[in-house]
């Protein structure tokens, strides 16, 4: 493992979705501080007396669920913590990515280092052992209603700490018996109440809605940069971006988006080139990019916000909270992210329809100098015809994910669980959404650098021109028709890691550029 410099300390530190990922890609190093122990240690003191006592608290000498006034004796409370684990691993489908199991690990230990829980300190620094030598557990992708937390993939995370389930360890699926033999562990003994505390808590939502917020934030950065390209291509207009406008309907998002576009416009010589046309106006996708990129920005910031309470907080139940006190409650309930995850799932679609209108824009041939189809020589050619079949197929697909999985809820339990939040298959189906739209933002990315490409030999502003650069070579102008699966593959790889916004970001550092607004922190990701 290469040396850490960098720790985060579990149950003190603020963790935010970016500190989670670093931790994740091993970047940041998760410990526990004396403090920390010693609270981790008193609340499992009283989870032992409250055994030895032997008044009835749910999950540590009762049954689960509706089997809650079900006394289960002294004896056999520690039975029942591996029994849970087993029980509730009951998940199907394709395993979940990996990296999004290993943050479900660090969301957990976090939650359970504040000292509420119960939970040991061997069973704590069992999980951190396979954090930092990523022995990942296999975890189902469904199963989980959302409620009474994220039930069967948290049993199936925690399988491997009593010897059972299956984890990727050095790049190989192998059984957890293998990989004991392999480490020379040995299982560990849950106590009382521990099972519980594992698979209690909203931690496969909270893993998914970090992937989400993450991969939502670098596709809207690069939004704004393609955006700009599109109205450089196109001769769209700067006005709509002035501050003038946007301080008169002052959203965060709408004047972050309006202030960063314009900036990249500043300088340019194409803009400078139609100043004086006739035109009054340009078309709702390239004048309401501020109204429509920023409204998906207040969304993103407003999940944001919420997931950094969740990933901050105790959502296991019962709640130790001290000698005289437990509380069952309902602190496991996924409704609060479910909901923001549902809005953030509408608002990541509709920066992919508006990228779609754009390039259906582009392709038209109606911009002064910029041919039909993106190509002179059509006809023979198609052009860039039925890369936007490609971008429509995509709006439409996450049109149709769109729809609320918190609007729904299935009785569970035998009724005892009587309302759940469908978290999980929303944050499921969020993040498939937003891996669609780095799809049609690789594709405009294309049709805006053709387009770009026609008003040469003018220049842009010096971030746009170095970008379409960059991008020249990896992808060559298009003069005739070539099998342009090829290029969006590479357009999605430059999304993806970020390419663009690196550019941007470096050039805007060279120059002293700003394409920071007063709200900039707000949407940082970190």
């Amino acid at each position: 493992m290469p040396e850490k410099t960098h720790y985060f300390y579990y149950g003190e530190d603020y963790l935010t979705a970016g500190i989670a990922i670093k931790i994740a890609q091993g970047k940041i190093l998760g410990t526990l501080s004396e403090l920390t122990r010693e609270k981790i240690k008193k609340s499992q003191q009283v989870v032992e007396n409250i055994v030895e006592k032997g008044e009835p608290v749910y999950g540590i000498n009762t049954g689960f669920g509706p089997l809650c006034t079900t006394k289960i004796s002294k004896e056999e409370t520690e039975i029942l913590q591996s029994n849970i684990l087993q029980s509730h691993s009951v998940g199907v489908g394709d395993p979940i990515d990996t990296e999004i199991a290993k943050i479900m690990m660090i969301l957990k230990v976090q939650s359970l280092s504040k000292g509420y829980s119960g939970i040991s300190e061997q069973t704590l620094e069992r999980i951190l052992w396979h954090i930092e030598n990523d022995a990942i557990p296999i975890v189902p992708s469904q199963g989980s209603v959302g409620a009474s937390g994220d039930l069967a993939p948290l049993s199936h995370l925690f399988l491997p700490l009593i010897g059972l389930g299956k984890v990727e360890y050095q790049g190989k699926v192998i059984s957890t018996s293998e990989l004991f033999t392999i480490t020379s562990l040995q299982a560990v003994n849950l106590k009382p109440k521990e099972g519980l505390a594992l698979i209690n808590g909203t931690q496969f939502i909270a893993a998914h809605a970090i992937q989400v917020v993450s991969k939502l934030h670098n596709c809207l950065s690069h939004a704004d940069i393609i955006g700009a390209m599109m109205i450089e291509g196109l001769q769209g207009s700067i006005k709509p971006f002035y501050k003038e406008l946007h301080n008169l309907r002052p959203y965060k998002g709408n004047i972050h988006v309006a202030s960063r576009v314009k900036s990249l416009l500043k300088g340019s010589e194409i803009m400078e080139d139609h100043i004086d046309c006739d035109r009054v106006q340009d078309p709702y996708s390239l004048r309401c990019i501020p109204q429509v990129h920023g409204a998906s920005r207040n969304a993103w910031l407003h999940l944001k916000e919420l997931l950094e309470v969740e990933l901050n907080s105790v959502t296991d139940n019962p709640i130790i909270i001290d000698e005289e006190l437990t509380i069952s409650g309902g602190s496991f309930h996924g409704q609060p992210l479910a909901m923001a995850i549902d809005y953030v799932c509408l608002a990541a679609s509709e920066i992919g329809n508006i990228s779609d209108r754009r390039i259906y824009l582009a392709l038209e041939g109606n911009a002064p100098g910029v041919p039909k189809l993106l190509m002179e020589d059509t006809g023979i050619n198609s052009g860039y015809m039925i890369l936007q079949y490609t971008t429509a197929a995509l709006a439409s697909e996450n049109k149709g994910l769109c729809f609320p999985s918190s609007a729904d809820s299935i009785p569970t339990s035998l009724g005892q669980e009587d309302h759940v939040s469908m978290g999980s298959i929303g944050g499921r189906k969020a993040l498939k959404v937003v891996e669609n739209l780095e799809k049609i933002l690789a594709i405009e990315l294309l049709t805006a650098a053709q387009a770009f490409e026609y008003r040469r030999p003018l220049k842009s502003g010096i971030i746009l021109d170095e970008i379409h650069k960059k991008l020249r070579t990896i992808v060559p102008f298009a003069e005739k028709d070539r099998v342009f699966a090829d290029d969006i593959e590479k357009g999605i790889k430059m999304i993806k890691q970020g390419v663009i916004t690196d550019i941007a970001y470096q050039i805007s550092q060279q120059q002293q550029l700003s394409l920071d607004t007063k709200f900039s922190e707000e949407f940082e990701l970190f």
